[in-house]
C-alpha cells in the first residue's frame, strides 16, 4: 500500500473512531438526565410484560392522585410529605419546596426525583394538573390500564 493511501485509511478510521466517542459521551451524558414515568402500580408490581421494577438511586417521573389525608406539612421547614394513589398501589413522595398553588388532596399529580429504599419518592418537583379535562397521554394511557386491570380483578 503507498503512502497516500496509508494516511488516508488513517485519517478515515481516526474520524470514525471520533464520532464514535462523541456519540458514546453524548450517550452517557443524556443517560443521567432520562426520567422514566411510573404510576404507584407499576412502581410497586412493575412494568411492561416484564413487570420491569425500578430500583432504588434511580430518577422517574410518578403521576398519580394525592390521597386524602395523606398530606403531613412539618411547621417549622417546607416539608411535606403525602401519598399518591392509582387504581391498583399506593407510594409516599416527600418534598422539600413550595407546592403549586394548584396542589391539593384527590388533585392529580406527577413528581419527579429520586427513588429511595421503602417505596419513597424523594421528589425534586411536584407538578399539578391546572385542568380537570386535560391529562397528558402517558398519563391518561397508565390510569386507563390501570383501571382495567382493577375491573378485570374484581368478581
Amino acid at each position: 500500500m503507498n503512502n497516500r493511501r496509508k494516511n488516508r485509511l488513517l485519517v478515515a478510521v481516526a474520524i470514525l473512531a471520533g464520532l464514535g466517542l462523541a456519540t458514546a459521551l453524548v450517550m452517557y451524558a443524556l443517560r443521567s438526565n432520562i426520567d422514566l414515568f411510573y404510576t404507584p402500580s407499576e412502581i410497586l408490581n412493575g412494568k411492561g410484560e416484564s413487570l420491569e421494577k425500578p430500583t432504588p438511586g434511580q430518577r422517574l417521573r410518578v403521576g398519580g392522585m394525592v390521597m386524602p389525608g395523606s398530606v403531613k406539612r412539618d411547621p417549622n421547614t417546607l416539608q411535606v410529605s403525602f401519598k399518591l394513589y392509582d387504581a391498583n398501589g399506593v407510594v409516599s413522595v416527600s418534598y422539600l419546596g413550595i407546592l403549586p398553588d394548584l396542589f391539593r388532596e384527590g388533585q392529580g399529580v406527577v413528581a419527579q426525583g429520586v427513588l429511595e429504599p421503602g417505596n419513597l419518592i424523594e421528589a425534586k418537583e411536584v407538578l399539578a394538573k391546572h385542568d380537570e379535562k386535560y391529562t397528558p397521554p402517558e398519563i391518561e394511557d397508565a390510569m386507563k390500564k390501570n383501571h382495567k386491570i382493577a375491573q378485570a380483578g374484581q368478581p
